[in-house]
């Protein structure tokens, strides 16, 4: 059973709503997932569409692996770097604005 992995990195956007997304697509083909994350009106699912293809070319262009055939195997969505900015509040006080950034791990595998 051959696997193909796709990574992206530093996409800016926080891990918590990337993972709504990442559930959509846990377990399926790789077929269905596609519709699922391209009719999505998530962000994230947008991301992760990228991140899928890129995982299913991999598979076929390396494994000689056929799309029918491939299911998603593992989906991870992992904590960036975060980046920090301040907002300027009453009194000369600021608050803290956290940029948050994630991660992507798509693996599909073929039967």
């Amino acid at each position: 059973m051959n696997t193909a992995k796709a990574i992206t990195k530093y996409v800016r956007i926080s891990p918590r709503k990337a993972r709504l997304a990442a559930g959509l697509m846990r377990g399926l083909p790789v077929v269905r997932a596609q519709e699922q994350l391209s009719y999505s009106q998530l962000k994230g699912g947008r991301l992760l569409l990228k991140t899928l293809n890129s995982a299913i070319a991999n598979g076929e262009t390396v494994h000689n692996m056929r799309r029918e055939q491939m299911v998603v195997k593992e989906v991870r969505v992992d904590e960036g770097p975060t980046l920090k900015r301040a907002k300027p509040k009453n009194k000369g006080g600021s608050h803290p604005i956290m940029k948050r950034t994630s991660h992507f791990t798509v693996v599909v595998s073929g039967e």
